[in-house]
């Protein structure tokens, strides 16, 4: 069996843009140019077209196989992720957020500190409801990676605890704001 993670859009690719282009970078055709200046406002997409060659990059230093793009005019467009050759499983969740980089959204959650902050509002900010799954796959990495500290390091399960950006995790917050957008233009 292959494991593998599929994404599908029911409209196809812009006029011009073929999967083999996608691999090679293209310029970006925007459909709605509205809802794409609130992301790019948002930090979740350039207005560049590289979203393919960072799919491809980040696919790579995961150790992942080459995700495949299909188009059809009829069926929209699938975009496949792949598990590693060899695996039993589906991907580990350490693919998402590796141990040196955070995933967008546990980056989305550093651009949120203002200050400390309880478990409470993290969640709040990310979205999210489960606290196991929260502290695996949010909290627990930023603070192994030391993106983040505890105000309490001595009474982790404290209900009073609060989590504050360490020097390193005010760094990636304004490099991954400024830095790399100015390198994708280069």
């Amino acid at each position: 069996m292959v494991w593998r993670l599929e994404i599908w859009n029911s409209g196809p690719l812009p006029e011009g843009i073929t999967p083999a282009t996608l691999a090679h970078g293209h310029l970006s055709i925007l459909r709605n140019p509205d809802i794409a200046h609130v992301l790019y406002l948002r930090g979740r997409m350039e207005k560049i077209g590289r979203g393919s060659l960072l799919i491809l990059r980040l696919c790579q230093e995961a150790g992942l196989p080459e995700p495949k793009w299909e188009s059809d005019a009829h069926r929209g467009v699938t975009l496949t992720f792949f598990a590693p050759t060899g695996t039993k499983s589906g991907p580990s969740r350490d693919l998402v957020g590796t141990k040196s980089e955070p995933s967008s959204e546990q980056l989305d959650l550093l651009r949120f500190f203002t200050g400390e902050h309880s478990i409470t509002e993290l969640m709040d900010a990310a979205g999210r409801s489960n606290r196991t799954k929260f502290r695996e796959q949010y909290l627990n990495p930023l603070l192994d990676e030391g993106y983040v500290e505890m105000t309490d390091p001595d009474k982790p399960t404290s209900s009073r605890q609060r989590y504050r950006l360490t020097t390193k995790g005010q760094k990636i917050v304004s490099l991954r704001s400024s830095d790399e957008f100015k390198k994708a233009l280069v």
